[in-house]
């Protein structure tokens, strides 16, 4: 990342941006101070602190791609959850079966016929026979990890550098100089993950197939294009040679869609035709309520059932007692809130509605882009956008972290959101949903082009 800008100057307007967002909101100023009491760090879950507000925004309602704070004021939703409401905030059709059965029932530790529907959308939809629901991405990651290291009877798992796939231990790792390295910040970690974890170079073939060469890699754990630390497609013929190599060493391939479902109607997966052993997705699909789902290939499955029906008295799996599962994983409720997002929310309509508005906005900000002369670039995957301050779109997680300029990229979330438009906090990501409207796409792109002329 190369400065093109004045540091004072931006200091400057970041200052100002950060007294302006303290006048206009009083009232989540003083909810701040009551919640640092009671929440460590003054909020629920620590993350929410790290937004480039001087002091927490408190939310009370949210609606389509709107949500209004505390104080009164009305935000353009581009963040939409970073994905967790992908599709906008109380999905009606959602909303309304949450309200006719929130009487009747949450956890019954059985399933209901929901279940069954639930999963003949999901095999028809993504293409994969059966399936499993957990509670959070995080959760289905965790499990297929498990599954692949049970099937294959090896211990390594393979991910790409800057990867995301939730909170999983696994994957908090990184590549540095050519070698797995926990990731910078981990907190807590007891175990050396490197024992068992290699990180290649996303696009990265030739150290792929190095990688796999030793047939002892139960799992590769791949996003289709990395999301989390700036958006990284993958190169023609990336997916093809991956799937190739896997199955040329033994290796099972997971697929995490919870983020590149934006894509299209079925995910990347469908839209490009990948053949996952495993493929997880999380986030949106409840339609914003705490929900995942993974699912598995014929051969997997049959792999599974033989490894649980050959195991001998002395080595019974018990009253399931796997390491996967938790009480609240599949409940009625959130099934019945799936079924009804999966039928009435993500469809081929929505999809049809949410990437042409994501196209405009991508265009929109290349003409800011082209206008200002910046050493920027634009990524786009179906309904989602993200700018990135590099002259071209990085191959690697090691060039999407080269492009950071964190105090730039704080400075213009909060210079949007004091205008009533909210992007996502830690990188530069929007999204479109079937409620966006155009007119919100084009004051975000001309509040975009204000602060560019302001601060250069």
């Amino acid at each position: 990342m190369t400065r093109t800008y004045s540091l004072k100057k931006l200091a400057a307007l970041a200052q100002r941006e950060a007294e302006t967002f303290i006048q206009h909101h009083p009232q989540s100023a003083h909810l701040a101070e009551q919640a640092k009491h009671y929440l460590y760090g003054g909020v629920p879950m620590h993350w929410m602190a790290d937004w480039s507000t001087p002091y927490p925004l408190f939310v009370q309602e949210a609606n389509g791609a709107y949500f209004k704070d505390v104080d009164g004021h009305r935000y353009a939703d581009f963040c939409l959850g970073d994905t967790g409401c992908m599709f906008g905030h109380s999905p009606e059709p959602v909303a309304k079966v949450i309200a006719q059965h929130a009487a009747h029932g949450y956890t019954t530790m059985l399933p209901s016929e929901d279940a069954i529907v639930v999963g003949r959308h999901l095999s028809e939809r993504f293409g994969l026979p059966y399936w499993q629901v957990a509670t959070t991405a995080t959760d289905a990651n965790r499990w297929a990890l498990r599954w692949a290291r049970a099937v294959t009877g090896r211990k390594i798992i393979l991910v790409f550098d800057g990867c995301y796939h939730g909170t999983v231990d696994e994957t908090m790792v990184r590549l540095q100089h050519g070698k797995t390295v926990h990731r910078k910040g981990l907190k807590g970690q007891a175990l050396d993950l490197t024992q068992y974890m290699r990180v290649v170079e996303f696009n990265d073939l030739p150290a792929l197939t190095l990688a796999l060469q030793t047939n002892d890699v139960a799992a590769v754990l791949c996003e289709p294009a990395m999301t989390n630390i700036g958006m990284v497609l993958p190169d023609g013929g990336f997916h093809t040679e991956l799937r190739r190599l896997t199955q040329a060493h033994g290796t099972l391939l997971i697929i995490d869609e919870t983020h590149t479902i934006s894509t299209g109607y079925g995910g990347y997966t469908k839209s490009f035709g990948l053949e996952p052993d495993l493929f997880v997705l999380g986030k949106p699909i409840a339609g914003g309520l705490p929900c995942s789902v993974f699912g598995v290939s014929s051969e997997v499955a049959q792999k599974m059932q033989q490894l649980k029906s050959t195991n001998n008295l002395a080595e019974h799996d018990g009253h399931g007692h796997s390491g996967m599962g938790t009480t609240l994983s599949a409940n009625m409720f959130t099934m019945r809130a799936m079924r009804a997002n999966l039928e009435q929310v993500m469809t081929k309509a929505a999809y049809d509605d949410m990437i042409p508005k994501a196209e405009y906005l991508a265009q929109g900000l290349k003409n800011v882009i082209t206008k200002h002369d910046l050493p920027w670039c634009i990524t786009q995957i179906g309904a989602r956008v993200e700018f990135q301050f590099s002259p071209k779109a990085p191959r690697t997680g090691h060039e999407a972290e080269l492009a950071f300029d964190d105090e730039l990229e704080q400075c213009i979330h909060l210079y949007l959101l004091n205008r009533g438009i909210m992007i996502t906090p830690f990188h530069n990501m929007m999204l479109a949903c079937p409620a966006t409207q155009t007119t919100d796409i084009d004051k975000l792109i001309r509040t975009l082009d204000t602060f560019i002329q302001e601060l250069y």
